[in-house]
């Protein structure tokens, strides 16, 4: 059985994406945007977790 290449296929869309459970993830989102972690993750709860989304809701 031959292995799978390694490809960036889905890391584009990964990145468009912000994982509320994730700390790294919020800890750099509040970090751009200059709000809380704890804004970011009702931010993501309230519009969802695309990164567009949650930036104009933190008013990036």
């Amino acid at each position: 059985m031959a292995t799978p290449k390694k490809t960036a296929r889905g890391r584009k869309q990964d990145r468009a994406r912000v994982a509320k459970g994730q700390d790294y993830e919020v800890r750099y989102e509040a970090r751009k945007t200059g709000r809380s972690a704890s804004a970011v993750k009702k931010a993501v709860k309230k519009v969802g977790n695309s990164r567009k989304r949650v930036e104009k809701k933190l008013g990036h």
